[in-house]
């Protein structure tokens, strides 16, 4: 049976009391829903490995422009091998990279610190917005506050593969009946401190059919209604293969009502454009969709988060 999807004042109520996290874990907190990892949850996770196996969560980064690319990633070399012949020398012959890119969007696998999203210009915990600056980048919130990684079970929820379909199609996105469907037939429940993917196939079918502009064509992904779900079971980090909000959206304040309630509210981490279809494969072969899981962010202070390589572990 579809659920009723929540109207604009549950959004609103969810963000500012129902679902809001200020102060929870103190008043300077800047970890947000990443308090519900602890040393149990990461050795519990541990028992999960049976062989070993592992697999990339992390879409390969392209360097092309495109409709959903505007600003593509940078790659020159600084230093290369073209240059050398044997016998020339010199004995140092090295090859130096330049690499820069725009990770927050829809193509490349990032994960979101608290410092993304603002509301009524204020951020998690009620600070002003400007603690993230032009000039000094974000002051607070940047994403070091994940620098021991995030390393816990995590759990697959195959949207398509429950549907008995391909992909999700755009404007339509992963609810809390496709939540429920995973736990009754995969024989797992979303706990305290997992990491929550929900895979709509979207990523891998751009591999397919091509890019397009979200923001005109729609997007799937989680839908806001999972919200009180993740907040209730104490989901420390949610992902999906999209760019984490169903577009267009139906609301007319909340553009991205997952980023905006989630990181703002709850402080939930997100991560976007996670590579899901290999996992999809990995857990359908082996009959389970909980695995230990690994995102460990780069150390960069000031920054509103960071590319990682995910990986789920057998």
């Amino acid at each position: 049976m579809p659920t009723t999807p929540p109207s604009q004042d549950d959004l609103l109520k969810w963000l500012h009391s129902d679902l809001n996290n200020w102060g929870r874990w103190g008043a300077d907190d800047e970890r947000g829903t990443l308090n519900h990892l602890s040393q149990k949850s990461t050795k519990d996770a541990l028992s999960l490995v049976q062989e070993g196996n592992t697999v990339s969560c992390a879409r390969a980064v392209g360097f092309e422009a495109a409709v959903d690319v505007p600003r593509p990633p940078q790659h020159y070399m600084i230093g290369s091998g073209d240059i050398f012949r044997p016998g020339e020398g010199p004995d140092r012959q090295v090859a130096i990279d330049y690499f820069g890119l725009v990770f927050h969007g829809h193509t490349v696998t990032h994960i979101d610190s608290l410092a993304h999203f603002f509301w009524d210009g204020k951020a998690y915990g009620g600070r002003p917005s400007s603690v993230v600056t032009v000039a000094d980048g974000a002051t607070e919130l940047d994403v070091t506050a994940a620098v021991g990684g995030i390393i816990t079970r995590g759990v697959l929820v195959d949207a398509p593969m429950l549907r008995g379909q391909r992909y999700i199609e755009r404007g339509d996105g992963v609810g809390l009946d496709d939540i429920a469907a995973a736990e009754e037939r995969c024989g797992f429940k979303v706990q305290q401190g997992d990491v929550l993917l929900l895979r709509t196939g979207q990523l891998g079918m751009r591999e397919e059919l091509g890019p397009v502009d979200a923001y005109v064509a729609g997007s799937s992904g989680p839908k806001p209604e999972i919200l009180p779900f993740m907040h209730d079971r104490g989901v420390a980090v949610m992902g999906s293969d999209t760019g984490n909000d169903v577009q267009p959206s139906p609301y007319e304040r909340f553009s991205n009502p997952v980023h905006q309630v989630g990181i703002v509210g709850m402080g939930l981490w997100i991560l976007d454009n996670a590579w899901l279809d290999d996992l999809a494969v990995a857990c359908e072969e082996r009959g389970r969709w909980e695995f230990l899981i690994n995102i460990l962010p780069l150390r960069l202070p000031t920054v509103t988060g960071s590319p990682v390589n995910p990986i789920a572990v057998f």
